[in-house]
């Protein structure tokens, strides 16, 4: 184990203590800036030049689907080859990709045109986030510490949605609609790369045997995987539903400044709720505060089409924002357990790419929605969204329980099965 256990109670502290953590993180933050710029500059500047919030709606979501589809492909290759493999052609592509959908777009290209574009930019949009995740796991196997990982992790994601949205919206209102869009992909560039330059932190490869062959067998074969993938397509149609939403309402009062601003409450919301959440000694199961977390989120996520002001808005956007992050840490923390670490990359991704495909949905149903009825339509995406995920949550609840079944299983997560988090 690469880190000393100092202290028997987990926190920042500690965790932040642990020996080349560091040398990924700061490269991981850089990195992952620019994936919470991506959908909100693609709304911005693809609504300017067609003037039709659904059919930025579309692109974006083009785009979500295909990093859904790709990514967990992406981590899959990652674990079987490293990450640095698939990480370095991937924010080449991102890059070049990014920018030829900008100048479609300048150019009015035709919609489908668009679309062409939109699908290698998501489809290589680089999964820094799991990819820091699987590092944590390298550094604290079987350490209390895995909790307060997912925890600080998840609080790392809604940093970059603060900052993100804030800066796309600046760039994209202030400088140019396309401003936001050519940063995000020369910071994916550079973040990336230097990202990939961490070669003695990345999970290390299993040769490519009969025996590795067993521990790469896919993480979607585990029903407890598909349950947190519903889950967290859930959390995607908040996102989605989110962005389109809070946009047209600013663009209804006549203040576009004000979307970033409200997105970033929102944001800070989950990152402040995040930090409590790593902060505690959790008593309780796991599976418990993931169904009791989720129902507060599919009640706070109901109540968005009803607020007509900017102070009401942006107090539910905070109470929203509070109750994810429990959610996606809990989520994050169950993957240690039901997973073999051998496929631990691709189950990270696949939550992820759901993530993603839930906010594809929804920014394509909230853009028409938004369209075509009246204004705050498009907040009755999450809210669908989360009642339909918390439903299936309850209904197999059961699969969240590790039961290890044989060698294959064992082999992967027999140590992590009494993680101290409860």
């Amino acid at each position: 184990m690469a880190s000393t256990v100092t202290s028997s109670r987990p926190g920042y502290g500690q965790l932040l203590r642990t020996r080349g953590a560091w040398t990924f993180l700061l490269p991981g933050f850089a990195a992952r800036q620019p994936f919470a710029m991506l959908t909100l500059s693609l709304v911005l500047l693809v609504q300017h030049t067609t003037g039709s919030y659904g059919a930025a709606g579309a692109v974006a979501a083009v785009t979500g689907v295909a990093m859904a589809l790709f990514a967990p492909y992406s981590g899959r290759l990652a674990d079987r080859y490293g990450q640095r493999a698939v990480l370095i052609p991937g924010v080449l592509v991102h890059t070049l990709s990014g920018l030829s959908l900008t100048a479609l777009a300048l150019a009015h290209a035709p919609l489908w045109a668009l679309f062409a574009a939109a699908v290698p930019t998501g489809a290589s949009v680089p999964q820094i986030g799991p990819m820091v995740r699987a590092r944590w796991g390298v550094k604290l196997q079987g350490s209390p510490l895995m909790t307060t990982a997912a925890a600080f992790e998840s609080v790392t994601d809604e940093l970059t949605f603060v900052f993100g949205p804030l800066l796309a919206t600046a760039l994209c209102t202030a400088v140019h609609p396309a401003a936001g869009l050519l940063t995000e992909a020369s910071l994916t560039l550079l973040g990336g790369l230097l990202f990939a330059a961490q070669k003695s932190t990345q999970p290390s490869v299993t040769a490519v045997d009969g025996h590795a062959r067993v521990e790469h067998a896919s993480a979607l074969r585990l029903p407890g995987v598909r349950v947190l993938i519903v889950t967290f397509l859930g959390i995607g149609a908040v996102f989605g539903g989110m962005q389109v939403s809070l946009a047209a309402f600013s663009e209804s009062i006549g203040e576009p400044g004000l979307n970033g601003v409200l997105y970033g409450v929102f944001a800070a919301g989950n990152m402040l709720s995040g930090l409590v959440c790593g902060a505690i000694a959790w008593k309780v199961a796991p599976q418990r505060r993931l169904i009791v977390g989720y129902g507060a989120l599919a009640l706070t996520a109901s109540s968005l089409w009803a607020a007509q002001s900017v102070l009401v808005l942006a107090g539910l956007g905070l109470l929203v924002g509070m109750c994810i992050a429990p959610t996606l840490i809990t989520g994050y923390t169950l993957v240690e357990s039901l997973v073999p670490a051998g496929a631990r990359t691709e189950a990270f991704t696949w939550l992820t790419g759901a993530v993603a495909l839930g906010q594809a949905a929804a920014v394509t149903i909230a853009g028409q929605l938004e369209d075509r009825f009246w204004g705050g339509a498009g907040f009755l995406v999450p809210m669908g969204g989360t009642l339909l995920a918390l439903a299936t949550l309850l209904a197999l609840r059961s699969h969240l329980v590790a039961r290890p079944r044989g060698r294959t299983v064992a082999r992967g997560i027999g140590h992590r099965v009494p993680v101290a988090v409860d």
